[in-house]
């Protein structure tokens, strides 16, 4: 197919492939940030630093806890059921649509947190079918970073949109309105699920060649790497949280900090296509690993306001970009018959290191520059580390597994 053509394949908005998963994946964001913002209060914002420790911890083993599920069941679901992957993105939406109807009704009772736990496993496995799909809705390798680009452009339009509408909801009617309006969303969002392609294959169990290929060096250092930076992801979110409070920063700096949080990964995402028209995936992550290290090294220098604002919005914009790369890495080197797999090990391992950086911000014993600093030279450590991994190895043939466009 021709450039042109597969870009045209991207940018229509109504009957191809693309926009029905795309239009899903929004909707489904969206309903994660009504569930969010109902929780964000009780959890830090309305209780003191000594208080919100012991309940951020709380939420980080929340966190990590789904992937007990999402790994060793909801992979291989995934892969050897044709209709699995939509299926999954269907069934979680529908599943959150049901849960948040219960958590409105128990927003004060210990059951919101085994409640909230089921709605963070559909959310994780509604995230790692929507990523072994994009190779299903695109018509070669090529096309991929440009696809996983679009549908986090997509994530961060979705929140945007809801987040505003969720805070009104709150102040106005509290959460347990928040999670109903949620709950319609998830509805809105199963009937689009259904409209996402099938599978092109189905995985039986793994053989010894789909094994090896996802021990592939490329994937398995690229992993590391990406695993580096969700650890650094996780670190700083709570790092800049507990920062903030315990300066009794008004509520407009945290306001400030998510914002150019938010801009960052928007901007991560709108340049990773045209990074990739120069480079290779690989070569895209080292530099997602390298570019902050320096602008966060002049932050810690001179710490305050602006430096929180600078560090969060330079984090956000090399995760956005190096997770981009790392997706469209995998789907282009995993084999397409146990991506839903692949994507579940690897989210797993990314959510065990992103919840050991909270933890690893939640006891840190320095102070807002010490805590810049670390993460400046961590990056930087890591970024040399993979640069020297990937070039003592060729590169592989990355042609897609996927059979020539009709």
């Amino acid at each position: 197919m021709h450039p042109t053509d597969t870009r045209g394949h991207l940018e229509s908005t109504t009957i191809t492939p693309f926009s029905r998963l795309a239009l899903a994946h929004a909707v489904g964001m969206a309903g994660d940030v009504f569930v969010t913002v109902s929780l964000a209060g009780t959890l830090f914002f309305d209780v003191g630093v000594g208080a919100a420790r012991p309940k951020v911890l709380l939420y980080l083993v929340l966190t990590m806890a789904p992937f007990a599920v999402v790994a060793p069941v909801l992979g291989p679901f995934l892969d050897r059921t044709r209709g699995g992957r939509r299926l999954m993105v269907a069934g979680a939406m529908a599943g959150r649509a049901v849960i948040c109807m219960l958590m409105a009704n128990q927003i004060n009772s210990p059951m919101l947190y085994p409640l909230a736990f089921g709605a963070l496993v559909l959310s994780k496995g509604q995230s790692i079918a929507k990523s072994a799909l994009v190779p299903a809705v695109v018509d070669s390798h090529d096309e991929l970073v440009l696809a996983n680009s679009r549908l986090a452009i997509i994530s961060v339009v979705g929140a945007s949109v809801a987040a505003p509408i969720a805070a009104g909801i709150l102040k106005l009617a509290g959460a347990e309105w928040v999670l109903r309006v949620g709950s319609l969303v998830f509805v809105v969002g199963t009937i689009c699920a259904f409209g996402i392609p099938r599978a092109k294959q189905v995985g039986s169990s793994e053989t010894v060649d789909q094994r090896e290929a996802l021990h592939a060096r490329s994937i398995v250092v690229a992993g590391t790497a990406m695993g580096v930076l969700r650890a650094v992801v996780g670190f700083f979110t709570f790092f800049a949280a507990f920062a903030l409070k315990r300066s009794h920063e008004p509520a407009w700096v945290f306001g400030l900090v998510l914002g150019a949080s938010a801009l960052g990964n928007g901007l991560g995402t709108v340049i990773a296509p045209f990074i990739r028209k120069k480079v290779r995936e690989e070569w895209m992550l080292a530099g997602a690993l390298l570019f902050p290290a320096l602008p966060l090294v002049l932050a810690a220098r001179a710490y305050g306001r602006v430096s929180l604002v600078v560090a969060a919005a330079t984090v956000a914009a090399a995760t956005a970009c190096g997770r981009v790369a790392f997706d469209s890495l995998l789907q282009r080197d995993g084999s397409e018959a146990v991506r839903g797999r692949a994507f579940a090990r690897f989210e797993t391992r990314f959510q065990l290191v992103w919840v050991a950086g909270g933890v690893g911000a939640v006891v840190f014993p320095g102070g807002g520059r010490g805590g810049i600093f670390v993460v400046a030279v961590v990056l930087l450590f890591a970024g040399l580390s993979y640069v020297g991994g990937f070039r003592r190895t060729a590169p592989r043939n990355t042609q897609p597994s996927l059979p020539p466009p009709g």
